[in-house]
């Protein structure tokens, strides 16, 4: 999930991938730091759980599984390959975002769930991203298109996913108008300067010859 907090035309990009079980769910928060933290956990929850150490008790826990996964009943088996499979989704969702987002999204925060083995499995996740304008047209189409490439990383973006990707898409439109509105500017000064120094020597010639004594001025549509 991007959670942007960082300007006052802020956006949240909330992404919210939840197991189907519901019952016993103990909800903790813990913020990931940086975005380096989280990829460093994210590997070590992938390889943990292909070394097959979802079912190893937490340090200081109770124990639940007692003498291995034979204290487990299928179901709770079930349970903790449903929550691992959503702990790495969960966790690769949000990685997308902030590697999409280097440099404007911060890092994520998880919503976790306990499972049967007293693992914490996360279930939803949030990454905060800065959506304010830049300091110019073109540096603010630049970040737009930055917001929505982070809005739209993800194999799988959620709702919230595409309203931010919306609304980047609409921020980077209205940059592109303010952009060309100032090249047009920019364009007619530049004719006019241009434009100057020969009216100026055309109007020169002419009261040249108009003030000449004695002078008349022809006008032929022949040379």
């Amino acid at each position: 999930m991007v959670n942007s907090v960082t300007a006052a035309h802020a956006s949240v990009l909330r992404v919210i991938v939840a197991s189907d079980q519901r019952a016993g769910r103990v909800i903790d928060r813990e913020p990931a730091g940086r975005p380096e933290t989280a990829a460093a956990a994210e590997m070590e929850r992938v390889a943990e759980a292909e070394r097959g150490d979802a079912g190893k008790p937490a340090a200081g826990g109770s124990g639940i599984n007692g003498g291995g996964e034979s204290a487990l009943s299928s179901e709770e088996l079930r349970l903790i390959d449903q929550l691992s499979a959503t702990d790495r989704q969960v966790r690769t969702h949000e990685l997308a975002h902030m590697a999409a987002g280097a440099g404007l999204a911060g890092g994520a925060s998880f919503t976790y769930q306990v499972g049967p083995d007293n693992q914490r499995y996360a279930v939803a996740g949030e990454v905060s991203i800065d959506t304010s304008p830049a300091g110019d047209p073109a540096a603010t189409l630049a970040k737009a298109e930055q917001i929505r490439a982070a809005a739209l990383a993800p194999a799988d973006p959620s709702p919230q996913d595409q309203k931010v990707a919306a609304m980047a898409a609409r921020m980077a439109s209205a940059a592109r108008l303010e952009l060309a509105a100032l090249e047009g500017v920019q364009g007619r000064q530049a004719q006019s300067a241009a434009a100057g120094p020969r009216v100026g020597a055309g109007a020169a010639a002419y009261r040249s010859v108009a003030d000449g004594p004695g002078k008349a001025v022809e006008f032929s549509a022949f040379a």
